[in-house]
């Protein structure tokens, strides 16, 4: 089977064509720009009214879509700019023959939430990314259905890593760090989350496109809630860091649960091959 993936030179793709690479699994790899180019690697306007992006990008069997801009600004106006466009690109690809749809979501969907999230949890997202997202996965589920395709919805939660090419907390602690530092400044660090090293991630994500038969909304993370404060002075203790939480400094975000997590059944079946 052909993958297409989107978004590939960003953040996580980087680290989902590592998985497919060791894997030896057939892909093509699209975004705007590549650092570095090769025969797998397509620079392309997936937004391009004018390319048949079925032929353009091989007749793909598979579309794995992970490009989102913005995705760190939950309020920024491009979430709302870019929405109709993901949809028509997406579209393109269902009604010329993509087989399997697979695409990105997140934990903001939920909204202001407390406790276990599953598929059938109620989306009330409180961010523009939110609601972008939410709206992107209802019209791309219904069109799915339509056209008899294969529909995944990949929510992950809380991504981190020690890669400082993200926007994440995290990647700004290790530039802090870099900086020479010695404190960070920091909420109450109480909310609780479920989090996901974006390697960790990636392997989840191409296990979900490797098969079909378990579709739908599925969860990639681990299925503990752990809080911000334990994991964070965590990630500076395993990296050696010379700097400390100043915490107190900010407040929690209005839109941020006090607990949430995801419930894993879904993934768990699909790593064990079930």
């Amino acid at each position: 089977m052909k993958i297409l993936l989107t978004g590939a030179n960003g953040f996580i793709g980087k680290h989902v064509i590592n998985i497919l690479e060791n894997n030896n699994i057939e892909y093509i790899a699209t975004d705007y720009h590549f650092d570095k180019c090769d025969e797998k690697h397509i620079e392309c306007d997936l937004f391009s009214e004018q390319i048949d992006f079925y032929e353009f990008f091989h007749q793909p069997d598979i579309v794995l879509h992970l490009a989102w801009r913005d995705g760190f600004v939950h309020n920024s106006d491009k979430h709302m700019e870019d929405l109709s466009k993901h949809y028509i690109f997406l579209k393109k690809l269902i009604i010329s023959g993509v087989n399997q749809v697979a695409v990105l979501g997140t934990m903001h969907e939920i909204g202001y939430y407390e406790g276990e999230v599953d598929e059938n949890t109620p989306c009330n997202p409180l961010s523009k990314y939110g609601i972008a997202k939410n709206a992107l996965r209802k019209s791309i589920e219904l069109l799915c259905l339509e056209n008899k395709v294969v529909y995944q919805w990949i929510r992950a939660f809380y991504i981190y890593s020690n890669d400082t090419t993200s926007n994440s907390i995290f990647s700004k602690i290790i530039k802090s760090n870099q900086e020479n530092k010695t404190t960070f400044p920091f909420t109450t660090g109480k909310n609780k989350y479920d989090f996901i090293t974006v390697e960790e991630l990636s392997n989840q994500i191409v296990s979900v496109i490797q098969q079909s038969t378990i579709k739908g909304i599925i969860n990639c993370c681990s299925g503990k809630p752990i809080s911000l404060s334990e994991k964070v002075e965590e990630f500076i203790k395993e990296n050696e860091l010379q700097i400390q939480l100043e915490y107190g400094m900010y407040p929690e975000r209005a839109y941020d649960s006090p607990l949430i997590y995801g419930n894993n059944i879904k993934i768990k079946k699909i790593l064990e091959g079930d």
